[in-house]
């Protein structure tokens, strides 16, 4: 059965915290699937959509990815230092718009042709974020600067450009663990596979 808007009543929305996002609480009925009407309530964080984007070179098999303090997984336990690659809120751009945008400021690539491949939830249970994820080919004379984001935003990004086999190793070495990062890597080790070219 397909869920549609005559399956869920909102009874009451409460906002919880509207400081950097939104946190709200909303209650509602949920038409089940026996036909009966159920009461819920969930709390929803709301942070906008956003897009990220790997960087590739086919004719090196490098990937560019970032290294950047993330407080929430510092927070559940990690060093907070985590291997990402390219991201950003939308901000009332086009996911095109912002990506190429993005890229440059954290990573110092102007990117000319990007190219979307899919699009995702990344946490569906509690954040209202989609992500649109590219793909990106790039060499060395797209650097126009040295990325690292922008300070005023408390951004601190370390650029790193490695092999896709060493970013796909650290995958299984719990090196890498952000899970935009992992679903692009193995999105192109996958496309390599397919092309027929050794990953």
């Amino acid at each position: 059965m397909t869920v549609t808007k005559d399956r869920v009543r909102i009874v009451d929305s409460t906002v919880l915290s509207d400081d950097w996002y939104t946190l709200k609480k909303v209650t509602f009925d949920f038409l089940r699937r026996d036909g009966t009407w159920q009461r819920q309530s969930r709390e929803t964080y709301d942070r906008g959509n956003g897009a990220t984007i790997l960087l590739h070179s086919r004719s090196t098999g490098n990937v560019v990815l970032t290294r950047q303090f993330r407080m929430p997984a510092f927070v559940n336990g990690h060093d907070g230092l985590l291997i990402e690659a390219a991201a950003g809120l939308l901000d009332n751009a086009t996911p095109e718009e912002r990506i190429r945008l993005e890229v440059e400021e954290e990573t110092g690539y102007r990117v000319r042709d990007v190219r979307k491949v899919f699009e995702a939830y990344m946490s569906p249970g509690s954040v209202t974020e989609k992500l649109y994820f590219y793909l990106g080919e790039y060499d060395a004379s797209m650097r126009v600067n040295n990325g690292g984001g922008i300070e005023d935003e408390g951004e601190d990004l370390e650029v790193i450009e490695m092999p896709l086999r060493t970013a796909l190793q650290l995958i299984d070495d719990g090196e890498i663990v952000d899970g935009k990062t992992i679903m692009l890597l193995q999105h192109i080790a996958l496309r390599e596979l397919t092309e027929g070219r050794p990953v």
